[in-house]
């Protein structure tokens, strides 16, 4: 595995908490997180369709989850995929990773030079993970959200998952930025959305999330029948 170049210098720490999953009913694979910065949709989550689900975070490089994918599409399980980007990485301490592959396993590698609260808690289907945390009751609470709400559809878990980790006391300086990426059967996502530079981002992507939810079989259905007309027209007939 060829070593990732090397940067001069760290970049801004993102201190940053998420939750990356696979749904078990229909194979859905995503990841919702929150940091301290602007943008974290940029860096932290990446999803490819039947392949997998990626988040690198904390003083983070976001080459790494396009690795991560390439690891997973070329047959490689979730543990593989940590090793191959730990491998890769030569700051992989100041690093936070999570993958799930499409088959529901999961890892996470947590640095040991993240800032403390940190660490990450693996179950079935799904990683939830912190690091300068108020405390792991973040990760509990995003932990036992998920599990609770196994009959919603995947990017409604998550999107209540990271709504609890806030609840329980989000990172250390609140957050700045929260995103929400989600693959299904499709060959693009069929949810993501970002909030940027809010005070209460996560506040932000609900409400985004639920103006958006009930136009996601919309899109789906005008992307194969561009003649159904405006979102309006047809929720009036379904």
């Amino acid at each position: 595995m060829t070593r990732l170049a090397t940067m001069t210098g760290l970049a801004i720490e993102f201190n940053t908490f998420s939750i990356v999953a696979r749904c078990a009913r229909t194979g859905a694979l995503g990841v919702a997180t929150t940091t301290g910065e602007m943008a974290v949709g940029s860096r932290v989550p990446f999803v490819r369709t039947g392949v997998g689900a990626v988040a690198t975070q904390a003083l983070t490089d976001p080459r790494l989850g396009p690795l991560g994918l390439g690891c997973l599409a070329g047959g490689a399980n979730a543990q593989d995929a940590i090793a191959a980007m730990s491998v890769a990485d030569p700051y992989i301490e100041s690093r936070q990773l999570a993958v799930v592959d499409a088959k529901g396993g999961a890892a996470a590698r947590t640095g040991a030079d993240n800032s403390d609260w940190k660490g990450h808690h693996i179950g079935d289907g799904f990683v939830a993970m912190g690091n300068r945390l108020t405390s792991d009751k973040v990760v509990d609470a995003m932990t036992a959200s998920f599990v609770t709400d196994a009959a919603l559809a995947l990017e409604a878990r998550l999107m209540r998952a990271i709504e609890a980790g806030r609840d329980a006391g989000g990172q250390i300086g609140g957050q700045r930025s929260a995103a929400i990426l989600v693959c299904d059967d499709m060959d693009y996502p069929t949810v993501d959305l970002r909030a940027d530079d809010y005070d209460d981002p996560v506040a932000e992507l609900r409400r985004l999330f639920d103006l958006y939810e009930p136009r996601i079989p919309y899109y789906r259905v005008r992307a194969a029948d561009p003649t159904i007309g405006p979102f309006r027209d047809w929720r009036a007939k379904n």
